[in-house]
This record gives structure tokens, C-alpha cells and sequence, in this order.
């Protein structure tokens, strides 16, 4: 069995990363599973072209929220709307490994990374908020038409492009899975909305078959379970197959899979979706 590591940056981005991806994946190389997915989505949330940590875009108000999980096969971390961090995954593996939760949130999630040493970071870039205040302007001018989102938007603040940009790896390093995913969100998105990407079975999934991260619109990954369900099929088809039937479902929500087991790598999705892959 080979050992490989498995990476994506996103679905329904105009731009293909994929060189890049790759790039990250090779340099992610390690004898241990979870060190290597840590690594990299590091990497990606450290590129500012990725919706993940640097480069992550604002909320309505302007604010920057962040979601983040780690899990290998022996239990699950996640941040949820975690702000001033350079590295959600890392404050991610920290409540897998350091705390008695599983989950933690906002303010309390926030004052647990600085007390595991995480400084203060600004993790909004010139591109980011520029593209926030071309999409708040579309959405108060009302001049354009707009986007289921962008109208329930347009009513909350008055009484896109929609992007599900998520980071996320896989590593099956000598038969052991771990997986990570690290989000901004979708855009636009009000203060507090949380996608599929901390919550376990919906954005991630590991154990002993294997590992499956998602990327897309959030909200319908969420309702549909979508990385469970897709784990418990495993073994009944083709890898493939299974992830081609699972993104037939969506129709055109965009939404991107990707997934390793013990003798297989898949990835399927219904936009651009930029990802890279090492053997070794």
C-alpha cells in the first residue's frame, strides 16, 4: 500500500491552482497522517488565492470568521467562527489534542488559542476586501440581479458571486487516515453562519477505510451528511462511482469531493476544482 497525499483548494473558482496544490502536497511529505494533512492546509491558509486563513473573505460586516477541523481515526477537532489566527487547523488540533472538547466557538474558541499561544493575526489581504465591497455595493445598489444568497442578504440588511472556496487534505501514511479542512466561508455570509467545514460527517470524515473532505455550498454539504454517507459507502461501488453518484445529487449547487481509502483516490466535482496529489 503507498502512502499519499491528497489535496484540495476549493470548488467553482475561475482560477485552476492546481500546479500549486500539487506543490503543496509534495511539500507535505511526513511519516505521520495528521502531521502531513496540518501541514498542508498550513500552506493553504498561508496562500492568499485560497479561502482559508490568509486570503479569507469578510462577512457582511466586514469581519473575518473562520472554521477549521482535523480528525484522524481516533477522534475529531474544530474551530467554528474563530478570528485573529494566522492557522485555524492548528488551533483545531489543539481541542482535538489538548482539550477534553471536540468543538469550540467564537469568543471561547478564540481566548482558548491565545492561551495555547496562538497570537494576534489580521488575516484580511487588499483582494479580500475589495471583493467584499464590490459585492456589498451590488447588493445595496440594487441595480443588478442577484443571487439567491445575496438576496436574503440584500432583505436582513435593508428592513456574487457565490464561492465555496474551503481547503482541505487527506494523507493514508502506512494505513493510517487523517484528514483537515480550513474555510473563510462562502460569500456573502452574515456574522455567525457556519458551513459544513467543523462539523464532523458534513465537510470531513476519517476512519478506518479512509478519509473524504468536501468542498462547496455549505449549507446543502450540511444537510445531506454528504462525508458520512459517503464513508458508509465505501466498499459497495467503485471509489469513483460513488463520489460521481454523490456530486450527480447536488445537480448544479456547486460542490467538490475528494476522497482516499485503502486502495483508492477519487475526486469528483461539478465546477473548477483546483487539487494536487503525492505518492511516495
Amino acid at each position: 500500500m503507498q502512502n499519499v497525499i491528497f489535496l484540495h483548494g476549493g470548488v467553482g473558482g475561475h482560477t485552476d491552482y492546481s500546479e500549486k496544490v500539487r506543490g503543496y502536497a509534495m511539500n507535505s511529505m511526513t511519516i505521520d497522517p495528521l502531521d502531513s494533512v496540518i501541514h498542508a492546509v498550513m500552506q493553504l491558509e498561508d496562500d492568499p488565492d485560497f479561502n482559508a486563513g490568509t486570503g479569507s473573505y469578510p462577512r457582511v460586516d466586514g469581519s473575518i470568521q473562520m472554521d477549521a477541523a482535523v480528525m484522524t481515526e481516533q477522534g475529531f477537532g474544530s474551530v467554528v467562527g474563530i478570528e485573529n489566527v494566522r492557522n485555524p487547523v492548528l488551533v483545531a488540533r489543539d481541542v482535538m489534542e489538548k482539550s477534553p472538547h471536540v468543538m469550540m466557538s467564537g469568543d471561547g474558541a478564540l481566548s482558548f488559542a491565545r492561551k495555547m499561544g496562538h497570537g494576534f493575526y489580521d488575516a484580511s489581504t487588499e483582494r479580500t476586501m475589495e471583493k467584499h465591497r464590490k459585492i456589498m455595493e451590488k447588493i445595496l445598489n440594487g441595480k443588478e440581479e442577484l443571487l439567491p444568497r445575496e438576496k436574503f442578504i440584500a432583505e436582513l440588511i435593508k428592513n456574487n458571486e457565490s464561492t465555496g472556496d474551503t481547503v482541505g487534505a487527506i494523507a493514508r501514511i502506512d494505513g493510517k487516515f487523517a484528514v483537515a479542512v480550513s474555510t473563510g466561508g462562502a460569500v456573502p455570509m452574515l456574522r455567525g453562519r457556519v458551513g459544513d467545514t467543523p462539523i464532523i460527517g458534513c465537510g470531513f470524515y476519517c476512519g478506518p477505510k479512509g478519509g473524504i473532505v468536501t468542498t462547496g455550498i455549505g449549507e446543502e454539504i450540511t444537510k445531506r451528511l454528504l462525508c458520512y454517507n459517503i464513508y458508509l459507502k465505501i466498499g459497495s461501488d467503485s471509489l469513483q462511482n460513488i463520489l460521481d453518484e454523490a456530486v450527480k445529487d447536488f445537480g448544479n449547487i456547486h460542490v467538490g469531493i475528494i476522497a482516499v481509502t485503502k486502495d483508492e483516490t477519487a475526486s469528483s466535482a461539478n465546477g473548477n476544482m483546483s487539487t494536487g496529489m503525492h505518492i511516495f
